[in-house]
């Protein structure tokens, strides 16, 4: 099977605001993994840049897009009023760097249309969605020109609206994944449930809603979790948090050393930089705003001056430090190292 799709069962994955780096997708791909460019937060151009750099080094890869949360663009009076208490409340971080914070901003969608488009015109060979999936009209459309489309989901529910959709492949998302959480559903309280407690878990779950090719993400950082989420009936896993820390990856250094460092102890999902759940390393912002409105992406540019300048002055307690609930074990030195070794200790690749 390991042939069949992806020609491989790591999959790094795609971290945007400068973690997946050409640089890192091509690493993955030399070391026998598959990596995927992140277009979020990006312009058509860059998108574009992006991908002709990856295909001149003749590597495999995927494209992933932010799918727009259209009840968050131009937003109700009542949920403008939220959001501008929100920014009232950032006063403080912004004069601690002395920065000014910017009006809201209601109206991005992150260049969909566009990116729609030049995919369309330039196809990949995987193009991938995160918040949400496309309309049925697209799906076929980028079909049709030749890309396999995957959708990441975080609940039966998701699986099966991705499918019938026409989704071909779906990352399975559990909660422990770092950063920004996939879910784009409601979530049904009525029986109090947590919901599935491991990766594995959902995506058994997933698999009786659905026939597709499923991919598992979500704490999955050695040979034992791979195992686990293959024997579960995973075609590949995807790994992003375990990738952090590796030469290749774009992130900041100061988060690099974040999770490595002992003065972090847990991890929380939070709205407090985006506005959008997300896991992160429990620092003083986190702390500071656990009552943080939904709102993405305004509360994303809201917070952005305060991150730059937290980043610029080597302030961890500022910064969006996403990391998933395996963070313990990402270790430094290159993607190679990193898929090798899972690779290498795994008795189901």
């Amino acid at each position: 099977m390991t042939g069949t799709i992806f020609g491989t069962r790591i999959i790094a994955a795609p971290m945007a605001g400068g973690t997946s780096t050409p640089r890192f997708v091509r690493a993955a791909h030399r070391a026998g993994g598959l990596g995927f460019l992140a277009a979020g937060y990006k312009t058509v151009a860059a998108m574009q840049s992006d991908i002709s750099e990856v295909r001149s080094a003749g590597a495999r890869f995927g494209m992933n897009l932010f799918v727009p949360d259209r009840t968050q663009l131009n937003s109700p009076q009542a949920v403008r009023e939220q959001l501008e208490n929100y920014r009232q409340s950032l006063e403080p971080d912004a004069r601690r760097y002395g920065v000014a914070l910017p009006g809201l901003r209601l109206d991005d969608d992150d260049e969909w249309q566009g990116k729609i488009d030049a995919l369309l015109a330039d196809p990949v060979e995987f193009v991938s969605f995160t918040f949400g999936f496309p309309e049925q009209a697209e799906v076929r459309a980028l079909q049709r020109a030749g890309s396999t489309i995957i959708a990441t989901v975080t609940s039966p529910a998701e699986a099966s609206l991705a499918v019938e959709r026409g989704a071909d492949i779906l990352v399975v998302q559990h909660g422990s994944a770092g950063g920004h959480s996939a879910a784009f559903l409601a979530r049904e309280s009525t029986t109090g449930s947590p919901g599935p407690a491991t990766t594995a878990e959902l995506l058994a779950a997933v698999r009786t809603a659905v026939g597709v090719p499923l991919v598992a993400a979500g704490g999955i950082m050695d040979s034992a979790g791979l195992d686990s989420v293959l024997a579960a009936g995973a075609t590949a896993a995807q790994l992003g948090t375990a990738f952090l820390r590796s030469d290749e990856s774009g992130a900041r250094q100061l988060h690099k050393d974040a999770l490595a460092s002992q003065s972090f102890t847990e991890t929380r999902l939070t709205r407090a930089f985006t506005g959008r759940q997300a896991r992160a390393l429990v620092n003083s912002f986190v702390r500071d705003h656990d009552d943080a409105p939904e709102g993405y992406p305004a509360l994303h540019h809201l917070t952005a001056p305060i991150r730059a300048a937290a980043a610029a002055a080597g302030d961890p307690e500022r910064l969006n430090l996403w990391a998933g609930t395996g963070w313990r074990k990402a270790g430094a030195g290159p993607v190679s190292d990193v898929i090798n070794g899972i690779l290498a200790g795994s008795a189901l690749s």
